[in-house]
């Protein structure tokens, strides 16, 4: 009986550690903060967006902000910087008033990409002009086409990212045991 109590309280602790060990590497970055927040109606219009994450961001060239106005133009420029669980981009001046969709994608610390969108609204029309047409602004141009592969990239991938799921885990580590219940009591009974 002893032998057996040993065998099962080995098992458990053995599967304790097998979930235990998976749960971090399920957890990917959260967004905890950005500037400018979900929702928030602004009067002046930024000049940067600030993403953080609860935990430190992969710099890696894979990560994208994007932002794009009420008309479809793209007003994020420049090169997005990460330092630690922060990321940023720059934003030319925006323009028209309406609602602005913040996309970003991001590599998680575990090495998984994270992505999603924060919307706010600029309810007085700021200085900056749109990109026009072809014949317009090309490095505006070039930002639109970027934009939008990162965001059919981050949907794309969005389904991918999720990794297993932690109760699928927690099932098996149940059938594991259970199973493992059943060998022993068997084997106790075998021995008398």
């Amino acid at each position: 009986m002893k032998r057996l109590i040993a065998f099962v309280t080995t098992l458990a602790v053995a599967l304790l550690t097998m979930v235990t060990a998976a749960l971090p590497a399920s957890a990917h970055n959260v967004l905890i903060s950005s500037s400018p927040a979900e929702g928030e109606e602004l009067d002046t219009a930024p000049t940067e967006v600030v993403l953080t994450f609860d935990q430190p961001v992969q710099d890696a060239d894979v990560n994208e902000i994007a932002v794009t106005g009420p008309n479809g133009d793209q007003w994020a420029e420049g090169t997005v910087e990460v330092d630690g669980p922060t990321v940023s981009a720059p934003l030319r001046p925006l323009g028209p008033a309406g609602e602005y969709v913040i996309g970003y994608r991001v590599l998680s610390a575990d090495g998984h990409p994270v992505s999603a969108e924060i919307r706010f609204t600029l309810t007085s029309p700021g200085p900056g002009q749109a990109s026009g047409t072809a014949d317009g602004d090309q490095s505006g141009a070039e930002q639109g086409e970027a934009g939008d592969t990162a965001d059919a990239e981050a949907t794309a991938d969005q389904d991918d990212s999720e990794g297993v799921p932690v109760w699928v885990w927690i099932v098996g580590a149940a059938v594991l045991l259970i199973a493992g219940l059943v060998v022993a009591l068997r084997m106790g009974k075998s021995q008398e």
